[in-house]
């Protein structure tokens, strides 16, 4: 889930603006391009790469929410390879020094691994695709097809994940000056990145960078022997154990209300914005609280009363349908939102660029340095040049492997489908670049939905589902892809790092995560059962792009009494909260909360809006009694707390194939008076 800021973004450059946060000086020694890649480098990312996209496949497959992980992957990158250089020197070895460019070559190669656990679909459009969730629907619920089902292969997937993944890397490339350097995209995330990579590399940020790491270690340690305790008590099947501990008591505890002392969900809380938390747990009360209480006081007269839990003719239509409601709402203004911005941008950067003046003032002292650091960045980011040839190349023949391919693993999905998407692909992946750069919020699954809709409404009850949810793929991982490189650039530019570097560690990163995470999710699929609604593993965003597809061929005649009503109040809602959101004070619109974290608690349940919140609560009781403390520290512990939690489900998971149940089923219900 991207992170939102809040009011106006200046398109500057920050990290030119303090001492601290550039480059030291002109003479400093900026090592060839292929020495900033390391065999010892890329060991590191794939060790973290795997670590990654087991934390977020099950983030993914309980509750769709995805903090950014990137600061992990530049602490703990630099971590290892230090350990890795200082042990080597104690035994007396002469090991290459570590540098900066390589810390951000390995943060580059480990995001661009575990991003593909996110825009693989592995908890959306392919989950999307299985029996289990045609199942949940219904076979007979109307556009619902038994036909429509292709289930969770390790070899397609991989095979899929290669033909698109790759694309979006090569679409933008040629525009990396005007974007970076043209445009002075800030990539808000990029450039945090970089902040702290060259932070790493003085005298007090390294002893600062100890002192996270030594955090990090400390709070894993915690969060994985607590995983690993809670477990003994977990009995078998989903009613036992801490997970389902009834802290707010037992009425609530039917209403999903209860703190689950999950250290990820708490870990989330920590590291995600205060008002993400608060949205999450408003949308609980509203939905949970309030909504689905109501209605279901209406069984009988809005929906038949003996339908099952999970059947959606019933209650279970209208949690589905409001939050594809919200979410569709926030998405369309933000994109409406983010391409008017960004074509305002264009503009006005084209009319400044005509009255560039022709003499330009020499100056001194600190604005004299800050220009000459300005410019050894751009001498350093334009030394090594990737032809447009190359980019250009590369695209065309990518695009026409992937059309062969595509229709071979989805035969709805016909080829000339495929090429009208990589057709108009590059322009919707220079909008989401462009729109991340100013917001730092990718539109990837927005995106990914409307080509959901057009290419599920063109090819039509006939395999239009699974043609959808393919389209959904590929729009998708081309846009988000090319975001992420473009911010990766932007880190580059301003540690010093070479084009040719960035890119090539993208590759191998992207390469990596075809493997490792069809890999890590292949294990998720064999140990766990993967999209039950009783399962921990509910995979909640497979059900809502199934329904999506579907909607864009039956329409909307099959929804409960009233259903299509309540969706299209929440729908103008999510418009007007955006719209409230934007022009009101930033004092005010700090208040406001996100429809799109509203959303996420409607299908899934309370309880880790709970856990979110005591996050947040505990972060900001934090930087109440020591600012400073929290800031520097706050991330180490939350992804200490994530990454332990993660690090179990691996032992979780193998007890699991060996079928090794819990020996404890501790179980919380009324005491009955006898």
């Amino acid at each position: 889930m991207g992170t939102e800021n809040s009011g106006t973004v200046e398109i500057s450059e920050p990290l030119l603006e303090e001492p601290s946060k550039i480059p030291e000086s002109d003479s400093e020694n900026i090592p060839d391009w292929k020495e900033q890649i390391t065999i010892r480098g890329l060991v590191v990312s794939a060790v973290l790469g795997t670590l990654f996209c087991i934390i977020t496949h099950k983030l993914n497959l309980t509750v769709g929410i995805i903090p950014s992980l990137n600061v992990a992957a530049g602490l703990l990158g630099f971590f290892f390879v230090k350990s890795w250089t200082g042990f080597m020197s104690q035994l007396g070895f002469s090991v290459k020094p570590f540098t900066k460019q390589e810390n951000t070559v390995i943060q580059t190669c480990v995001v661009a691994c575990y991003g593909l656990a996110f825009s693989g679909g592995f908890g959306s459009y392919l989950l999307a695709m299985d029996e289990k969730t045609y199942n949940l629907i219904g076979p007979d619920y109307p556009g619902n097809r038994a036909e429509d089902v292709k289930n969770p292969g390790l070899l397609w997937m991989m095979g899929f994940i290669f033909v698109v993944s790759f694309l979006g890397l090569f679409s933008l490339v040629p525009l990396r000056k005007v974007m970076v350097m043209g445009y002075k995209l800030t990539y808000p995330s990029g450039t945090a990145t970089a902040m702290l990579i060259n932070s790493f590399h003085t005298n007090t940020g390294a002893e600062l960078a100890r002192n996270q790491v030594g955090r990090l270690g400390k709070y894993l340690s915690i969060s994985f022997c607590w995983s690993c305790f809670k477990w003994f008590f977990s009995g078998i099947g989903d009613a036992c154990g801490f997970d389902n501990f009834p802290t707010l008591g037992l009425t609530l505890f039917k209403n999903t209300f209860y703190f689950d002392f999950s250290p990820t969900y708490v870990g989330c809380g920590l590291i995600c914005p205060h008002i993400v938390n608060c949205s999450v747990l408003f949308g609980a009360i509203i939905s949970w609280g309030i909504l689905w209480p109501l209605i279901s006081q209406r069984a009988g007269d809005w929906y038949p009363a003996d339908l099952g839990s999970n059947d959606f003719k019933g209650l279970y239509g209208y949690k589905v349908f409001i939050a594809i409601s919200l979410i569709l709402g926030d998405g369309l203004y933000n994109l409406i939102k983010i391409v008017s911005i960004s074509v305002m941008e264009i503009f006005r950067n084209s009319s400044m660029e005509n009255n560039i003046p022709l003499v330009m003032e020499v100056i001194g002292g600190e604005s004299s340095r800050l220009e000459l650091e300005k410019k050894k960045c751009d001498e350093v980011f334009l030394k090594d040049r990737i032809p447009f040839w190359f980019a250009g190349s590369g695209y065309v023949a990518l695009a026409a492997i992937s059309t062969v391919t595509m229709p071979i693993i989805f035969p709805p999905l016909k080829w000339y489908l495929v090429l009208c998407s990589y057709l108009i692909a590059p322009a919707l992946a220079f909008c989401n670049s462009y729109g991340t750069g100013l917001t730092d919020w990718s539109l990837a699954s927005t995106y990914g939905k409307i080509g959901l809709f057009i290419i599920a409404s063109l090819v039509g009850s006939n395999g239009g589902v699974v043609a959808g949810l393919a389209a959904c793929g590929v729009m998708m991982s081309i846009v988000s892809t090319a975001a992420d490189l473009m911010q990766d650039f932007k880190t580059g530019y301003l540690t010093l790092s070479s084009a040719k570097s960035m890119f090539a560690s993208q590759l191998v990163g992207t390469a990596m995560g075809c493997i490792i995470a069809p890999l890590t999710f292949w294990m998720y699929w064999t140990a766990f059962d993967i999209g039950s609604p009783d399962s921990p593993y509910k995979a909640p965003y497979a059900v809502i792009y199934r329904e999506m597809a579907i909607l864009g061929i039956e329409g909307f005649s099959e929804l409960p009494k009233h259903c299509l009503a309540l969706c299209c109040g929440f729908f103008v809602a999510a418009l007007a909260i955006n719209l409230l959101r934007d022009v009101t004070p930033v004092k005010v619109s700090q208040f406001i909360p996100i429809p799109m974290a509203m959303a996420v608690p409607f299908y899934i349940g309370a309880y880790f809006a709970i856990d979110m919140f005591v996050g947040t609560v505990i972060l900001f009781v934090w930087e109440k009694i020591n600012k400073k403390d929290a800031d520097d520290f706050a991330g180490a512990v939350a992804s200490g707390l994530i990454c332990g939690d993660g690090i179990w489900t691996i032992p979780s998971a193998i007890l699991s194939i060996f079928r090794i149940n819990p020996p404890i089923c501790m179980y919380f219900g009324p005491s009955v008076r006898t």
